[in-house]
């Protein structure tokens, strides 16, 4: 498993709309300029946020993002699932997969041990207590 650059940067423009002031929006050009991605790109990740509910965009004036919920409400490995599309180690542990050979398969306890771990771990975190982690 290994995070992209979409996960990172949709993790990091969370973190940057968890430190704003509750209820105010951010503009997609701040947010772009303060964490050095093009505009471009953050446009397609702030789509996905917001489709999936965890973003508010108003438009006009004044307008902009802001989290849909208070940042502690969100985990890391929720951000993470949703803009990866899966954090599975292999294939056969992706979401709607069923691998017909799981019960002979000598390695898949190890995958499965692997995906548990990391969804405990990540599931752990919310945006308070990775603004909160010391650097």
């Amino acid at each position: 498993m290994l995070i992209s650059t979409k996960g990172r940067y949709a993790l990091r423009v969370m973190l940057e709309l968890a430190q704003g002031e509750p209820g105010e929006c951010m503009p997609l050009p701040v947010i772009a300029q303060r964490q050095g991605i093009s505009e471009k790109y953050l446009e397609s990740i702030l789509s996905v946020l917001s489709k999936a509910g965890m973003l508010s965009a108003l438009r006009g004036k004044g307008g902009g993002y802001k989290l849909a919920k208070a940042p502690e409400d969100y985990s890391v490995y929720d951000i993470l699932c949703l803009t990866e599309g899966t954090l599975a180690p292999v294939a056969c542990l992706e979401a709607g997969q069923n691998c017909e050979n799981s019960a002979a398969c000598s390695t898949y306890p190890l995958w499965q041990g692997l995906d548990e771990t990391v969804r405990n771990y990540l599931v752990g975190f919310t945006l308070v207590d990775v603004l909160h982690m010391k650097k």
